[in-house]
């Protein structure tokens, strides 16, 4: 049998023909060295644990507190949610990812008890001084996979269905069933529920897509400090074989009124994890996401906001960290919120090279940068898997093809507010 050979192909006249070379040679845009690795792990650990009160937090909202015209304490989580099992960690779990424990991780338990205060006080006085975890970072992300409605899979189009409206007319008449008023309005301006409902749907859809997350970071996290990561390749292909393993996750929408459960969306539509969730998400929040409210003013007449929404570039791929945390302000919500769970290696690291205390939510914001590129990483190869050719096929067409997809991917770092040139630099803090 002949033995087969790979011929070589051009290299790549791209300008950034060395971060596509790396990802033919199974690598990250992210450059492979120790810092890197140590920095991305640690802040994937600092994110999980917000990361575990976000997707229950979601889930309540969306199942729970539904069309409460008040909805002020929403984000105080009731202890139903904070034991409620994560599918992919635990005993029980459908596939464990994280070797944890299924519940509320510990850490996020301490801080709510205790917030930044180190102190025990009633909730509302830890909620109210903002001593809590900033549950509005993850509506703002809900609310760019809202807004950026068409990105591929049938999610938002069945939200737009009779069945879908059939379904919350059910679950709307059954919560306001008491409540005269509610069920006029409803009558008189219905596509106010109905959009109402579709909001709530997408809280379930970042919800479900987190709960996965959540222990894939944690247990990456784990594997790190056990010495098991040898580079970043290796974590990017964690990722990737994550995704993979979790593809076909159901993406849904229950509600529960008292007793009784009406799905407006239901498992049997099909809808999955990879498809709805997670592709969906990376183009709205990595790419996408919105103009800087309050950061900075943009001249639309003069082009400085794009007519395409498929234009816009304000996720945290291009973001400026420096001046204001601005991959517009959520984010740095985000970044407080992780500052509570950096592990000591990365805490000490910012001691070694913050400009003071201060500084610290900067160095957060650009080493969430970094990571962000290696998750993109991931989901880029995760594509090049399931849409075209494996890195070492033989077949010079084949690995023609592979380029293109990879030069496609890379046509959209192009623009200079990326920083993709930015995080080859070890010297960019």
């Amino acid at each position: 049998m002949p033995t087969l050979t790979s011929t070589p192909i051009p290299p790549s006249t791209h300008p950034h023909a060395d971060v596509i070379h790396r990802l033919e040679a199974g690598g990250s845009m992210l450059p492979d060295t120790p810092e890197n690795l140590m920095q991305i792990i640690g802040i994937y650990k600092a994110y999980a644990v917000p990361m575990d009160f976000y997707w229950r937090d979601l889930l309540y909202i969306a199942e729970r507190v539904f069309l409460n015209p008040l909805p002020a304490f929403k984000y105080f989580l009731p202890q139903a949610y904070l034991d409620l099992p994560n599918h992919y960690a635990g005993d029980g779990a459908d596939l464990r990812i994280w070797r944890g424990e299924a519940s509320a991780h510990p850490e996020l338990l301490e801080f709510m008890a205790k917030g930044e205060l180190k102190m025990k006080l009633p909730k509302l006085f830890h909620h109210l001084w903002h001593d809590r975890v900033n549950m509005e970072f993850a509506e703002a992300c809900m609310q760019a996979m809202l807004w950026h409605l068409e990105m591929g899979g049938r999610f938002n189009d069945y939200l737009y269905t009779d069945t879908y409206r059939q379904n919350c007319d059910r679950a709307i008449r059954a919560y306001f069933k008491h409540n005269p008023l509610m069920l006029g309005l409803h009558k008189l301006f219905p596509e106010m529920f109905y959009e109402k409902c579709r909001e709530l749907s997408y809280y379930a859809n970042l919800g479900l897509f987190w709960e996965v997350m959540a222990p894939v970071f944690f247990e990456m996290s784990d594997i790190y400090d056990e010495g098991g990561f040898k580079g970043v390749p290796d974590a990017m292909d964690f990722l990737v074989n994550g995704i993979f393993a979790v593809a076909g996750r159901p993406i849904y929408h229950h509600v529960y009124i008292g007793d009784d459960c009406f799905e407006l969306i239901p498992k049997s539509e099909g809808f999955t994890w990879l498809y709805e969730a997670a592709l969906p998400y990376v183009e709205a929040v990595f790419y996408r996401t919105a103009p800087f409210r309050g950061t900075k003013s943009y001249n639309a007449q003069a082009g400085q906001v794009p007519a395409d929404q498929k234009d816009f570039h304000y996720g945290i791929l291009y973001a400026d960290v420096f001046p204001v945390g601005s991959a517009g302000i959520p984010p740095t919500l985000l970044m407080q919120d992780m500052l509570h769970f950096l592990p000591p290696y990365l805490l000490d690291y910012y001691h070694q090279h913050c400009r003071g205390e201060d500084d610290i939510l900067i160095q957060l914001g650009i080493t969430f940068q970094r990571s962000m590129y290696n998750v993109t990483s991931a989901v880029i190869q995760a594509l090049r898997t399931a849409l075209l050719y494996p890195l070492d096929d033989p077949n010079p067409r084949h690995r023609l093809a592979n380029r293109q997809f990879f030069e496609a991917q890379m046509d959209r770092f192009t623009r200079p507010e990326a920083r993709l040139r930015d995080v080859q630099n070890q010297d960019y803090r």
